[in-house]
């Protein structure tokens, strides 16, 4: 009976990579990358006019996790748990006090096998074996990551989004990201009338392409692009990268200190012993540097730990008696 299970464990692994995206290890034509530094909610927009008021849709994309839940945030405008990205559609009144109203949340892609049996179904495929003439010029990955529906209902129509990871050895892939608000700041002295839009996204590595209905089915495909390193081939085969925010597992200060202690010790020894051979013709314990000392030490410990013990002892005692 065990026997006829053998099967199953043996597409057991292929099942699950097929169901998740591992960023530490992807694995494909015998290429290797390491995606797991760009780790962490990224975020992307896309603004347009919509007179009289101004649409602002924030994109937030975590490759390798699930989005957290957003303090302070109702749940009615946040994606639902599980999501892996999501866009969030907000109106701005041109000259107003520049507080949004939610308009959209549209979970693209995610994991929802419990609520509506849709999953990530992650497909990675390299640019350079891309049907695309174009594609094939170009050292990268395409990742497409599955899952959203909008709205959760029977009328709701599937989305996805394709992320191309494109290779550039001189850009880490974490540009950016976090000058929002600076950028918010530069450009407040935009016109009333909203013909200047903060360019919220300038420096990024990753920038929005497209986002509209593909397809026979008109699935909403979100579309980016992201400028990195560790999309090169040969990356990954370098020294081990940290994902943002991860602790350093290097030495500290204290051990190098330590370190740098017991070498100054030991040159001190050793210089002190050929200084002592070469110059008086020592040997033994004369050879080290306070011979004499080192090999009393322990006798000098003995008696401090005897003397402190003592002196603990006649402490208690004293503090034994009460006065009368």
């Amino acid at each position: 009976m065990a026997l006829s299970y053998l099967p199953l464990l043996l597409i057991l692994p292929t099942a699950i990579s097929a169901l998740t995206l591992d960023c530490k290890n992807i694995r494909i034509d015998k290429q290797s990358f390491n995606l797991n530094p760009l780790a962490g909610p990224k975020t992307i927009h896309f603004q347009s006019y919509e007179p009289p008021s101004i649409a602002n849709t924030t994109y937030t994309i975590d490759i390798c996790a699930k989005l957290p839940s957003v303090k302070d945030v109702p749940n009615a405008q946040q994606c639902p748990p599980g999501t892996r990205v999501c866009g969030v559609k907000s109106i701005y009144s041109i000259g107003g006090d520049g507080k949004g109203l939610v308009e959209q949340v549209v979970p693209i892609a995610g994991e929802f096998t419990a609520s509506n049996g849709r999953g990530l179904e992650p497909k990675v495929e390299r640019l350079k074996d891309a049907s695309s003439h174009e594609d094939a010029k170009r050292e990268g990955l395409r990742v497409e990551l599955n899952g959203g529906k909008y709205p959760d209902n029977k009328t709701g129509k599937s989305q996805k989004a394709i992320i191309e990871f494109i290779c550039d050895r001189d850009v880490d892939g974490t540009e950016g990201f976090g000058e929002e608000k600076l950028r918010r700041d530069d450009d407040d002295d935009r016109d009333d009338d909203g013909s200047k839009l903060p360019d919220l996204d300038k420096g990024k590595s990753l920038q929005f392409v497209s986002y509209k209905s593909e397809g026979d089915d008109q699935t909403g495909v979100l579309r980016l692009s992201w400028k990195t390193r560790y999309a090169c081939e040969g990356e990954a085969d370098k020294a081990p990268v940290k994902a943002p925010g991860s602790k350093s597992s290097g030495w500290g200060f204290f051990t190098w200190f330590l370190i740098i202690f017991f070498l100054l010790i030991a040159s001190y020894i050793i210089f002190g012993s050929w200084l002592n051979y070469n110059r008086y013709g020592a040997r033994g314990w004369d050879l080290i540097p306070h011979g004499d000392t080192i090999r009393d030490l322990p006798y000098l410990v003995k008696d401090f730990a005897s003397s402190t013990m003592g002196r603990l002892r006649v402490g208690e005692s004293r503090g034994g008696y009460s006065a009368v």
